[in-house]
């Protein structure tokens, strides 16, 4: 039996594998044995990776889709066919509508990461600035407050830290790696506190557990804010020498009191200042916040706030901290340079976010869905959609349905018949991460690469992302922006200023590091802001209109109750707790997987089940203004009275279990455009049997 190694893309955790195969097929996979493994840690994705990469689903030739006496049948084709069609397609928008006709989204199945640099190149060359990314949904908001803060994201140093606040984010079900590093601080006497509206693996660990009601995470931090400043818990030398805006924030979190504002965050006042005064007075401390803060209507300010604890305690870039990296030196492999400023783009209402968007590429879908449905600021009429399934992942999927509808040409690039793949007029099938080769650009922007190894041969007739776009690219005449015929000479030539290449990681199956880990950087260059330091005062937000600190009035806390119906919808609907078997909408039909977790329940309080006469597996239907689904209920303490838990992803394999039939994807975060996925006002009510 042959062992590979490489890095696992079944979700987003980069987890260190071993493949075994025998006769070129694999056979079984693992974690990679080690000192900070966990040993009772298990994956059942990875387990179930030949049932997945040899699914008899698996889509296995290009397919158009043709009318047959009124019903749309499926033609297998050549590539050269599809792609030749698809160029002539796009070339026709272009030419009668402008480059900015076409969009191209991309998800997060298939393993996404680097592929997604190479579509953006290709639209940069085609002229189109309308790239829909995933992350702007569940990870710019977030980054962009990090970086109005103090000019990048940072990230926890677990393993070095005295103090660890993990908020909204469940590290043991999705960052194994995470996870061990805060076992292993633990175990040194680190201590532990949790934000989260949800029971978990990490709130029983943990020294403080802050059960916040959802939506409320700005709120909280401003509260420690004001313990932190009222009591002079701060660092005064760095507060001094490195940031702007004290003496703002200062009078800002007087309102905040934990006795003034507890109530309403359903936490217990006495709590918040255990909390604040535990990671202001333990040094060093870190925090990580979570995918729990995004998809919220306040997503920006809320993360802001959290940005600004770590720099009131001087907990930036010191070891055991929040450190700040230092990118790697590489090629534009997106061809930044070509971006088109002359055409607006569809998020055109959201002005700071489109400067941001340049750097990243990722518009959020719902503005899409806005210009395909309104046409404004220009009709939208093509729309490549690679790795992404948001038929199901989209607030309010109704809405997008019905933009789809409106749209002249859909190419879809799946590994799977999504219910969004049956929409498309042409579906290219791509492949696994045992399939193919990639970087890893998670670890590259915190100064260490790693190389996703392919470990077998494509499956039938699917083709990498990257030579998807490749060959496209060529087809529509870009060969001189598009010279490589392999991965890894793009790979080569987006390291080359590095000094780092394929041959180099693939003899260091675990990464590379560019250099030795620095602290406290800002000493000899200053934060990538305008002032040079940390804003708690933002004047770029006020030029823009937003408000240079984050607050939290009566206006904002409205906005906390999403749709302000309580009479009608008196529950706190939580979504997007992930279980261990699936990503987001992607592998319920696999069924070993499917096995473990057949069907999806609502988490429901014993206090709130009993005034609803619910009883644990009764069939219930959970409304929110804009429809209802049906589920099974669950009575459980994991979740406050006054909210439920409702899994996400369903969709895909029962169009009755879709959760965001209920979400609404006019409620957005007004600076970055994120809609409230995350969390919503609902009902829960017990299905009555008639007849």
């Amino acid at each position: 039996m042959e062992e590979k190694h490489t890095i696992c893309r079944l979700c987003s955790a980069l987890c260190p594998i071993v493949v075994h195969l025998e006769n070129g097929r694999i056979i079984s996979a693992e974690r990679e044995a080690g000192p900070a493994v966990e040993k009772d840690y298990f994956c059942p994705k990875l387990k179930a990776a030949a049932d997945i990469v040899y699914s008899a689903d698996r889509i296995k030739t290009p397919l158009i889709k043709e009318e047959n006496k009124g019903k749309a049948i499926w033609k297998e084709v050549s590539w050269t066919q599809a792609l030749d069609i698809i160029a002539e397609k796009l070339d026709f928008f272009k030419t009668t509508y402008g480059a900015e006709s076409v969009c191209w989204m991309r998800g997060m199945a298939a393993d996404w990461g680097a592929p997604w640099d190479y579509a953006i190149r290709f639209m940069n060359v085609f002229g189109s600035p309308n790239t829909i990314g995933n992350g702007a949904v569940c990870h710019v908001a977030r980054e962009m407050a990090h970086f109005f803060t103090y000019g990048v994201m940072s990230y926890p140093d677990y393993k070095n830290s005295q103090c660890i606040v993990v908020w909204g984010k469940n590290d043991r079900d999705c960052n194994p790696q995470g996870y061990e590093s805060i076992l292993y601080a633990k175990e040194r006497g680190a201590k532990l506190i949790v934000v989260d509206p949800i029971e978990t693996t990490l709130t029983s660990l943990a020294d403080i557990w802050l059960q916040i009601r959802p939506g409320c995470d700005g709120l909280l931090a401003m509260s420690m804010i004001h313990v932190i400043i009222s009591e002079s818990l701060y660092d005064g030398d760095f507060v001094g020498a490195w940031t702007v805006g004290f003496d703002e924030l200062k009078e800002a979190v007087k309102a905040y009191a934990p006795e003034r504002v507890a109530q309403e965050m359903w936490l217990d006042a006495e709590k918040i200042r255990e909390s604040a005064r535990l990671y202001a007075t333990t040094k060093p401390a870190c925090i990580m916040d979570g995918n729990g803060l995004d998809m919220h209507v306040n997503v920006f300010q809320n993360t802001r706030s959290v940005c600004m604890l770590r720099a009131l305690t001087g907990s930036i870039d010191k070891k055991g901290g929040d450190l700040l990296p230092k990118a790697i030196p590489t090629e534009d492999i997106q061809l930044k340079e070509r971006f088109r400023n002359d055409i607006k783009p569809i998020s055109f209402r959201y002005p700071l976010f489109n400067k941001f968007h340049k750097t990243r590429g990722d518009h959020v879908l719902s503005s899409a869905v806005d210009a395909i449905v309104e046409e404004d600021p220009y009709p939208i009429k093509a729309l490549i959609i690679q790795a992404s399934n948001p038929v199901v992942t989209m607030a309010n999927s109704k809405r997008f349905l019905r933009a789809l509808e409106k749209l002249e040409f859909i190419v879809v690039i799946d590994l799977f018949m999504t219910r969004t793949a049956k929409h498309a007029h042409i579906i290219l099938p791509t492949t696994t991460c045992f399939e193919k080769t990639q970087l890893n650009l998670n670890s590259m922007s915190r100064n260490h690469v790693t190389l996703q190894n392919q470990v077998i041969d494509w499956v039938e007739d699917a083709w990498p992302d990257w030579k998807i776009t490749f060959e496209l690219a060529k087809r529509m005449g870009y060969g001189s922006e598009f010279p490589w015929n392999t991965v890894e000479e793009a790979i080569d030539y987006q390291l080359k200023p590095s000094g780092i290449s394929v041959e180099m990681l693939r003899k260091s199956p675990h990464g590379i590091s560019y250099e030795e880990t620095s602290y406290e950087k800002y000493r000899n260059r200053g934060f990538n802001t305008r002032s040079g330091k940390v804003e708690f005062y933002s004047e770029v937000l006020k030029e823009h209109g937003y408000r240079p600190i984050p607050t939290f009035d009566e206006d904002e806390k409205n906005n906390l109750s999403f749709y302000n119906q309580k009479a009608h919808f008196p529950l706190v609907g939580i979504s997007g707790a992930r279980p261990n078997s699936f990503v987001h909408s992607q592998l319920r039909n696999i069924p070993s997987l499917l096995e473990q977790e057949p069907e999806p329940f609502v988490d429901i309080h014993p206090k709130d089940a009993e005034t609803r006469d619910i009883m644990d597996g009764d069939n219930v239907r959970v409304e929110t203004p804009n429809g209802w689904i049906t589920m099974k209920a669950r009575v459980s303490t994991v979740v406050h009275p006054g909210s439920v838990r409702i899994p996400w992803g369903w969709g895909e394999c029962n169009p009755d279990f879709n959760l965001n039939d209920l979400t609404d994807d006019e409620m957005r975060d007004p600076i970055t455009s994120t809609p409230s996925n995350r969390c919503f006002m609902c009902n829960v009510v017990k299905e009555v049997k008639t007849g």
